[in-house]
């Protein structure tokens, strides 16, 4: 086995170093920075305590993308944790990997993002859900309203689907849109919410922050935060369609995150300057909460819309990112080889539609709880596993990785490497449930394996 050729298949790469960054920025900022806070304050006696444990998660974000960036420079194809682990490891191990993307890794975000929207957007018009519910049906009872959301979430999946089918640089183009939208709109969010918050009320805490570090709650918290900054990785998954990977791939997924980590620490600090303690612990519209304390109340909806306006964004780039994942199996499983049909300019049409009627099946059946509680779980598996890479990587290929390496190797990417498993090991002693239901996911995805392996039309993974 030796690298793939970062020139390979050069007819695909469209996308610059400018897309590839506001990828992975679009796939981090979601619905977890605009909650996490609350359960944090909750659990977490020191409001100092809390902000660090943000820069925390950013510091294990960054290590994450370090190492991918040395992974996929060298292997610039699309999959992400599919190609990376087939490669380095075993197809089962990638193929795995890629099944577990399939359904909880995107679908059900997407699912998750787009329900959100339409419960977000139904706070900023809830005159049109009503007089939608009142036509449909002729009553406006829950259960009608959550008919109309369910509806308009499935309306977002549609739209951003044909969009990214149409056209690979019209789907960018409106990403980017959108997404630099969103960073400028957080971006005044946080300057004008340093400016009328208190800050007295994090300097004036004086509880005991180590204490607060060891407290079981300051652990667990954690398990948000790393949920939230999910997506730092989001390049690697279309490193196969960046233009010059070995230069535009580390600076893509460093950059991105960076720029998510000032942003999350800048509205975490606004979160708790704006209100006293009490009035976030818990919450879960922390943003709306600060916000009103700021602002007032009719401050309150533009924050809602710009939420709104992130949920668009965050989707699109699940919607991109996902697609590629099984095209990539596609091309790697002759029984499978219709997850990499494309047409002419558009995205893998097959593996878009598929991810669509799958996440829209998930929206009806609105059954998300149960799989967004493991999607952490089962991701942070083979991001570890990926980041495990780098040392076969490095051992088989010593000259492969002269474009970028990662700084500080080998501590770099252990210290990831435990915090990760650190996480995971939470997860099984908090919620042995979901941690059950995780594995099974992943016996499952291996079944599917042995099941095609055994085919004769097998096309091994290159």
């Amino acid at each position: 086995m030796t690298p793939a050729s970062p020139d390979s298949d050069p007819t695909q790469r469209t996308l610059g170093v400018v897309t590839a960054t506001l990828l992975v920025v679009a796939s981090m900022i979601g619905t977890g920075i605009f909650t996490t806070t609350g359960y944090l304050v909750r659990d977490v006696p020191s409001l100092p305590a809390i902000l660090f444990a943000w820069v925390l998660g950013g510091i294990a974000a960054l290590l994450g993308a370090l190492a991918y960036a040395e992974l996929s420079a060298c292997m610039p194809r699309n999959g992400g944790e599919y190609h990376i682990l087939s490669r380095l490891f075993h197809p089962a191990i990638g193929f795995t990997s890629a099944w577990v993307s399939l359904i909880v890794g995107f679908c059900a975000p997407i699912a998750a993002t787009a329900l959100a929207f339409a419960k977000y957007l139904e706070t900023v018009i809830p005159d049109g859900y009503h007089q939608t519910a009142s036509f449909l049906f002729g009553d406006t009872s829950p259960r009608d309203l959550e008919w109309v959301n369910s509806g308009i979430a499935i309306i977002l999946v549609l739209v951003l689907t044909l969009i990214h089918l149409l056209h690979v640089a019209h789907g960018s183009r409106f990403q980017n849109l959108f997404t630099i939208f969103k960073v400028v709109l957080l971006s005044v969010l946080i300057i004008a919410g340093l400016s009328q918050g208190d800050l007295s009320r994090i300097t004036d805490d004086k509880r005991p922050i180590l204490e607060a570090i060891l407290n079981p709650g300051f652990a667990f918290g954690l398990i948000f935060i790393s949920y939230a900054y999910t997506g730092w990785n989001a390049a690697a998954y279309m490193a196969g369609e960046i233009r010059e990977p070995r230069r535009n791939l580390p600076i893509a997924l460093c950059l991105g995150t960076l720029i998510v980590t000032a942003l999350f620490l800048g509205l975490n600090v606004v979160y708790l300057t704006a209100v006293p303690r009490a009035d976030l612990a818990g919450v879960e519209t922390v943003a709306n909460t600060a916000i009103i304390g700021l602002f007032g109340a009719a401050a309150a909806r533009w924050m809602t819309l710009l939420i709104v306006l992130g949920l668009v964004s965050m989707a699109g780039a699940l919607i991109m990112t996902g697609s590629r994942v099984y095209e990539t199996v596609g091309q790697d499983f002759r029984q499978l080889r219709w997850f990499a049909l494309r047409r002419g300019r558009g995205g893998p049409h097959v593996a878009l539609i598929v991810q669509a009627a799958v996440a829209v099946l998930m929206i009806v059946v609105g059954n998300l709880q149960v799989l967004m509680a493991y999607v952490g779980f089962t991701l942070s598996l083979f991001s570890a596993l990926a980041v495990c890479g780098l040392f076969v990587l490095r051992r088989r290929h010593p000259q492969s990785a002269d474009a970028f390496r990662m700084p500080g190797y080998p501590l770099t990417p252990l210290l990831f490497i435990l915090f990760t498993l650190w996480i995971v090991g939470m997860v099984i002693y908090r919620e042995p449930n979901v941690a059950i239901a995780g594995l099974g996911t992943l016996a499952a995805g291996g079944a599917l394996y042995w099941v095609l392996d055994r085919s004769p039309s097998h096309n091994d993974a290159e």
